[in-house]
């Protein structure tokens, strides 16, 4: 009967030794598994992250297109020019109950100035945008006058500087 517990007893060891060896195999597979996933996952995150910021920027350059819209509208309804240079502005035009009332752009910084009789109402930018150049040019012709507006933008948030420029010929609103 002892003899028999030995041999029990071995067998037994035996077994527990080679399945220890595969325990720790087992384990070193599911932390090398593991780190495979969580690079992965990390990897995506990241990814994300650079695209919603990509986004986010384009999208604030963007709004450059209504701060053109805004220029464009005032520049369309008005009646003449009361005074330009190449970064500013100014627009005879009349309010909604038929008034003459002034509308002045202006470059100032990196900022686009809104002024309506000479009062300052407010900026056309946002301040996640810096106003690179606005330049206006007038176009007179036999029929008639225009404005032509150069508009350039960069996000305060992109590390790149990339530019978006926006161009637009307004044709004003009294000479066609």
């Amino acid at each position: 009967m002892k003899n028999n517990t030995k041999k029990t007893n071995k067998a037994c060891s035996a077994k527990l030794q080679r399945s220890g060896g595969y325990a720790v195999l087992e384990t070193i597979f599911y932390i090398v598994l593991f780190a495979i996933l969580s690079i992965a996952v990390i990897n995506a995150l990241i990814t994300m992250t650079q695209s919603f910021k990509e986004t986010a920027m384009y999208g604030e350059l963007m709004q450059g297109g209504d701060v053109m819209e805004r220029m464009s509208r005032d520049i369309r309804n008005a009646y003449g020019i009361n005074s330009i240079t190449s970064t500013s502005l100014k627009l005879n035009t009349k309010d909604a109950d038929g008034v003459s009332k002034t509308v002045t752009f202006t470059l100032s910084g990196s900022d686009i100035r809104l002024l309506e009789n000479d009062s300052f109402v407010g900026n056309l930018n946002t301040a996640n945008i810096s106003v690179t150049n606005l330049s206006f040019t007038q176009i007179n012709t036999t029929k008639g006058s225009a404005i032509k507006i150069l508009l350039s933008l960069r996000s305060n948030h992109d590390a790149l500087n990339r530019v978006q420029d926006f161009y637009n010929t307004v044709v004003l609103r009294g000479d066609y």
